[in-house]
């Protein structure tokens, strides 16, 4: 039966593709070597294109012939290059920002242009450079800010961390970061994102018709890539607004083949409160690095970090800090001119600390996981292509522990039980054209997400944590009548 499906595909594939050969490689920024997401590669006469991914590159396969080849990017000059399609080629694009002097411009249409011949709804995208231009609160660009602006989203509230979109709840949003989990997204409870806009590169909001590649909620998806930094020369730019100064690093490990970014961002208020005596403070700082080498024209790699503090505190008596860290290691590989892969290997932290002085304790709790992806894109034609892929996350959860800050307190170490769990899933998502007007996306994901053991689980009288007190017609805790062990590759099924 496999043997027969196979043979069905190979039939399938080569009468699809059998005629063409295939253009492919990858678009950059002339000025930096950044590659560049959403670029439109064109080929007018065939009423035929294709965009970059995620990491620049682009596949497409044409009948044999000679076409002028339209690359255009919003920002930049537009290439129009004839070529001659007897053989599949690789090239590789370089587009200049485009410069031009107007005396006047009069805006007929949105800068952020939406592709309609894809299919895709509700999606929202932002460049750095649009973001940075948005009117903000205190001068400083925020990206979280500026999705705000959009319909369908709205804030979380006063001194609350995230934002609602449609409706739903700030924690049904999944945030990625170079496609790592951020768990907080605000810096100060809320007042600024945890996103340096100086290292962001591209900014995408799924609020509807979500690809069959992200899971795990079920309200949008903010997936954020940074740059990558400057390979051909060395950079530095920096600033000082009224609530945080920042600086941005960045240049090559070795000319056009690899660079590395460095970026800070940190505010300074409290140093002006120590000055006049005042003990409180609330303040924040972040760190992202990233680095990324080109091995050959088949194989890139990428190391990418984020991290970031808060600290609140009124004198000693009360201190609250938290904050997000990641780490990624990414590698790109081209199987064939039509077969892209990419595989991450990522951690993510998420911490909140609690100190109350008064009371006399410590408190610490958070969450982490690691995770590991494949991801294919298989451009099977210029009508037909196919995204599909593993991922499996291994989670811990620490609920709490709560410590004794001073000799004198009354308080008693205690810790809740580290909790752990694993989600696996795989994903096919297909983009199809079926004419020159209609196109489909549709796809199937499936996932199996499972607890696993624990050092020690209460054990209750008909596995009911709770009881009904017949008498003040209330639910009640109930008296754990043991509890068990488990290893940790055990499968917990019961609750």
């Amino acid at each position: 039966m496999r043997r027969s499906l196979s043979i069905i595909f190979l039939f399938f594939y080569t009468t699809i593709c059998g005629q063409n050969v295939t253009l492919s490689g990858v678009v950059l920024e002339a000025s930096s070597n950044e590659t560049l997401i959403g670029v439109t590669i064109a080929i007018p006469e065939l009423f035929a294109g294709v965009i970059t991914n995620e990491y620049g590159f682009y596949s497409i396969s044409l009948p044999y012939g000679t076409y002028d080849v339209q690359v255009s990017y919003v920002g930049y000059q537009t290439i129009i290059r004839t070529i001659v399609f007897d053989e599949n080629k690789k090239i590789k694009f370089q587009l200049e920002v485009d410069v031009a002097q107007l005396n006047e411009v009069i805006l007929k249409e949105s800068i952020e242009r939406n592709s309609i011949r894809k299919p895709q709804m509700s999606v929202n995208g932002f460049t750095a450079s649009s973001i940075k231009k948005i009117p903000v609160i205190l001068g400083e660009a925020d990206v979280l800010k500026s999705l705000l602006l959009l319909p369908g989203v709205t804030s979380a509230g006063e001194g609350a961390s995230g934002f609602n979109v449609r409706g739903g709840a700030a924690d049904q949003n999944l945030i990625l970061l170079d496609e790592a989990i951020v768990f907080n997204s605000s810096h100060l409870f809320g007042f600024f994102s945890v996103f340096n806009p100086d290292v962001i590169k591209d900014v995408k909001l799924y609020k509807g018709g979500i690809p069959a590649k992200y899971g795990g909620r079920i309200s949008s998806v903010l997936d954020i890539y940074q740059k990558e930094g400057n390979s051909k020369k060395f950079k530095l730019k920096g600033g000082i607004g009224l609530v945080s100064t920042r600086v941005l690093l960045e240049g090559p490990l070795e000319k056009d083949k690899g660079a590395f970014l460095f970026g800070g961002r940190a505010s300074y208020a409290h140093l002006f409160l120590a000055l006049t005596g005042n003990e409180n403070k609330a303040y924040f700082y972040d760190l992202n690095i990233k680095l990324n080498y080109t091995i050959n024209d088949n194989n890139s790699v990428y190391l990418s970090g984020y991290l970031g503090k808060d600290l609140f505190a009124i004198s000693t008596n009360f201190i609250a800090d938290y904050g997000n860290s990641v780490a990624n290691f990414r590698w790109n590989h081209l199987f064939t001119d039509q077969l892209f892969s990419n595989l991450s290997i990522i951690y993510s932290d998420y911490y909140y600390g609690l100190e109350f002085d008064l009371v006399g304790f410590k408190w610490d709790s958070g969450i982490s996981n690691f995770n590991i992806k494949y991801d294919f894109k298989h451009y099977l034609s210029s009508q037909l292509k196919l995204n599909y892929g593993l991922n499996n996350i291994y989670y811990k959860f620490n609920p709490g522990e709560i410590n004794p800050s001073r000799k004198n307190s009354g308080i008693e170490r205690g810790k809740l039980i580290n909790k752990f769990a694993n989600e696996f899933s795989a994903y096919i998502d297909i983009e199809q054209n079926l004419t020159d007007r209609v196109s489909l996306q549709y796809g199937i994901r499936w996932s199996n997400f499972t607890r696993l053991g624990q050092d020690q689980l209460n054990r209750y009288e008909g596995n009911n944590a709770i009881t009904f007190n017949t008498g003040f017609q209330l639910y009640e805790e109930a008296v754990p009548v043991g509890f068990v062990s488990y290893n940790r590759s055990d499968v917990i099924d019961f609750i």
